[in-house]
């Protein structure tokens, strides 16, 4: 470590007392914690562009009173001060903040607890995750190139990794693109943000699901955009509203909708994409999940109806593998890589994905991995999903309903109740059951709502399903009329 006192040349303090109260006020505020080792006297003063006697001088003193210790052939160390001394310390304004202090913030932070019973709406199921291919792939990545990927790489994404997300999209979502078309982030925030910078040059007006994922109205929303939320029908986004919107552009999640798992059929694809036509307009495809579907054929993507329409379909890699590759994508129509191209040269963008993930990502492609992975983790999913479900049909019988199934991660399980949505959370956190409702996917929530509330099954030992229901119906049933 390194300290970076103020130190004034013209004051009429020598330097070496400067010195000496700068560390001294560091270790009695805490910001100097007790073991810590100090630089040597040599490298404080070549930092500090000074001799070595100030320093010398400043360690001595700060020896003889206690506050360092010297340890022959290994450094300066921090002592250990009395309490009542550091009570005399530095004010409240320059003390450290303390971990029970950072709890304070503006809006609640994520809920870290452990629970017994981890019904969480997206986790994904980690102890299948192959570790061993990905180390080695990771090891042949650096092992292939290791100076190059220590610079910026291709902004839109590595080359190799493009032509495999294409390749993968048109075998297993019936995409039809060029790697050209594909742009890759490290988050879909970032690829929704790049978007509407690009969307901005046609329209400042979007359509969204209602209810639906947020982060897409949000992040336009940020963007200066007008956020028309639509409601659903029981196939999908209702297109009369859509119309009357006047927005041209529009969000969905047409091969399994967030939240409610509804399928959007082939005729309102081919009527959403006539919408489009009709208005000049943009559909942006969210198909976060489109590969986790258990029962009946795949759905595959609308963009592969017309790839010729003005579809940005929007994908990635965090519930298929895991989060922390770090690696999503969007596939842009060719009508706007003109528009992308110019933007990334005016903003200087590099890319934020790992190129360390980006090639291992590759080769675990390239080498047949993702597919047995996805077909591996589909049949340990739908395991889950039917565990899940019969043990609700079993424990709440007529009492809940559920609503979404066949595919993702998570279902929505309806129920009556004379208490209030936050009363049953705090039931089941109570009996160590994390669940979450599904409230807060509504821009404008319907009066009167019912409780509906998220029931995920990837993060949670299948072995521990049924027991988690059976717990949660024993602390819901009794207020459930």
């Amino acid at each position: 470590m390194l300290l970076i006192p103020k130190l004034d040349e013209n004051s009429h303090i020598p330097q070496y007392v400067q010195l000496l109260e700068y560390i001294k006020d560091e270790i009695v505020s805490g910001r100097l914690a007790e073991h810590t080792r100090l630089p040597s006297i040599r490298a404080l003063a070549d930092f500090l562009a000074l001799s070595t006697t100030p320093v010398e001088l400043a360690y001595s003193q700060l020896v003889a009173e206690g506050f360092i210790a010297s340890v022959p052939r290994k450094g300066y160390y921090v002592q250990h001060l009395p309490e009542p001394y550091l009570r005399l310390g530095s004010g409240a304004g320059d003390r450290p903040i303390q971990p029970h202090e950072a709890s304070n913030r503006a809006a609640p932070a994520r809920d870290t607890k452990v629970y017994k019973y981890d019904f969480h709406m997206s986790n994904i199921d980690g102890s299948h995750f192959p570790f061993r291919v990905w180390r080695s792939l990771f090891h042949d990545a650096l092992r292939s190139g290791m100076e190059e990927l220590l610079w910026y790489g291709d902004p839109q994404g590595e080359p190799g990794l493009r032509q495999e997300i294409a390749t993968y999209l048109h075998q297993f979502r019936g995409v039809r693109c060029s790697p050209e078309q594909v742009v890759i982030g490290s988050d879909p925030h970032f690829l929704l943000s790049f978007l509407s910078r690009i969307l901005i040059e046609h329209t400042d007006h979007i359509a969204v699901e209602n209810p639906g994922y947020l982060l897409c109205p949000s992040t336009f929303r940020q963007h200066g955009y007008r956020v028309t939320p639509v409601s659903l029908e029981e196939d999908g986004i209702n297109l009369g509203e859509l119309y009357d919107s006047s927005a041209r552009i529009v969000c969905v999640s047409p091969s399994h909708q967030f939240p409610r798992g509804m399928i959007m059929p082939i005729a309102k694809r081919l009527q959403l994409l006539e919408w489009a036509r009709k208005t000049n307009g943009f559909i942006i495809e969210d198909d976060y999940d489109g590969e986790l579907r258990y029962y009946g054929r795949p759905i595959p993507s609308l963009q592969g109806l017309n790839p010729d329409a003005d579809v940005i379909y929007l994908g990635g890699f965090a519930q298929v593998l895991s989060p922390a590759i770090g690696v999503h994508y969007m596939v842009l129509p060719k009508s706007l890589l003109g528009d992308y191209q110019r933007m990334e040269h005016r903003t200087l963008f590099e890319q934020s994905a790992s190129r360390w993930n980006q090639h291992a990502l590759q080769l675990f492609m390239e080498r047949g991995h993702l597919e047995k992975h996805v077909r591996k983790m589909r049949n340990l999913y739908r395991q889950k999903h039917d565990r899940l479900i019969a043990s609700i049909h079993s424990y709440f019988g007529e009492r809940a309903s559920i609503i979404g199934e066949d595919a993702g991660f998570h279902i929505l399980m309806r129920v009556d109740s004379s208490r209030t949505e936050q009363e049953l959370i705090r039931l089941a956190g109570a009996a160590s059951i994390r669940l979450a409702s599904a409230s807060f996917t509504w821009l404008h929530p319907p009066v009167n709502g019912a409780l509906e509330f998220f029931i995920g099954f990837g993060g949670i030992p299948l072995e521990r399903i049924e027991e988690g229901i059976r717990r949660l119906s024993e602390v819901w049933l009794d207020t459930l009329q």
